[in-house]
């Protein structure tokens, strides 16, 4: 059975008759093939998301930006380490060939 993928607008009306308590989350379950546990899900994340939404949108764009520059931060740390391994391992693998000739020539 093919999973059916909802809207955002989709989700945003399911979540606002789960709102409303007019229905049990199974009756909404039911009328929209949605498991309950996601209709769960969909719950917490709007009502997690709903004091973002009277932030000022500069707060909001300069904790974007923050975690954006964390992130970019951590990614350039990342490609100094791995940048350090592969050296190494050039300069392993160069001396484990230089060995192997010298042994061969022996």
């Amino acid at each position: 059975m093919k999973r059916k993928h909802y809207t955002k607008q989709e989700k945003a009306k399911i979540v606002l008759e789960i709102l409303r308590e007019e229905k049990t989350t199974a009756q909404i379950a039911s009328e929209y093939g949605v498991h309950p546990t996601m209709l769960g899900q969909w719950k917490k994340a709007v009502l997690e998301g709903l004091p973002e939404l009277f932030e000022p949108a500069g707060r909001t764009l300069s904790k974007v930006q923050r975690e954006h520059e964390e992130e970019k931060d951590c990614l350039f740390k990342k490609i100094g380490q791995l940048e350090i391994e592969v050296d190494w391992l050039k300069k392993k693998s160069e001396q484990i060939m230089l060995n192997r000739r010298t042994a061969r020539n022996d």
